[in-house]
């Protein structure tokens, strides 16, 4: 882990939902980051004026390039420019990557449940594609919560995952559903989590990230269900 800043050059851009994009930066020093890592993002004015926010990396699979997923706030300072403004091309300033607590190492066999609320997907899938490139035989599970189906960060990646049997992967809507789903839309339910996730006999570490209200809810239904406090690791936003 570094904290030292450096530039990075924005290389290649992905819009994941109307007000998230994907951003691959190409980085003036190699790094080696864990998976569920983030790094910080400096923005300078003209007036000298600066102002930084954290952002998880979505993929961590190379050593030269890292990519993060933004989602905009709309009274934020930092993530309107990066989902609207900032071009292919132009520097970002970034200092990281930070965090531990939050990250997977791929040599963990232990199973592995993932449980991602909105744009709490993002930490989540760069553990998604390392185990995927480095350790294929750990068991993973995902339970994702989204708003609506034009919400689905990576959702072509996923649906490869689960077409070819790599991931199982449980999506809940919360606002609206897709025609074909059974299920109407709302707040995944503890009894729908227990259903859905790695029981507790096979003691998997759980990471769970999305809203402070999200959070809460999956890890107390979590605890609930016979999961040790202390295999569960959380990351809240907003």
């Amino acid at each position: 882990m570094t904290t030292a800043w450096q530039i990075t050059t924005v290389i290649g851009d992905e819009w994941q939902s109307p007000t998230a994009r994907t951003l691959r930066l190409a980085l003036s020093e190699p790094v080696h980051a864990e998976a569920g890592a983030h790094v910080d993002i400096r923005l300078t004015a003209a007036d000298g004026y600066s102002t930084a926010r954290a952002y998880s990396l979505s993929d961590v699979r190379e050593t030269r390039t890292v990519e993060v997923t933004v989602e905009r706030t709309e009274d934020g300072e930092v993530s309107p420019y990066l989902v609207d403004v900032v071009e292919v091309g132009e520097p970002l300033e970034i200092s990281g990557p930070h965090g531990r607590w939050f990250t997977w190492n791929i040599e963990d066999a232990q199973p592995v449940q993932l449980i991602g609320g909105g744009s709490g997907i993002v930490p989540l899938m760069s553990m998604i594609r390392m185990r995927e490139l480095w350790a294929p035989q750990t068991q993973f599970n995902l339970v994702y919560s989204i708003r609506s189906p034009e919400r689905r960060y990576f959702a072509a990646e996923l649906r490869q995952l689960t077409e070819h049997n790599r991931l199982p992967i449980n999506i809940f809507h919360t606002r609206v559903a897709p025609e074909d789903d059974i299920r109407p839309p709302g707040r995944v339910t503890a009894d729908e989590l227990i259903e859905a996730t790695i029981p507790p006999e096979l003691q998997p570490v759980i990471y769970i990230c999305g809203t402070n209200g999200f959070v809460e809810h999956c890890a107390t239904a979590m605890v609930a269900a016979g999961h040790a406090a202390g295999r569960i690791r959380t990351e809240r936003f907003g």
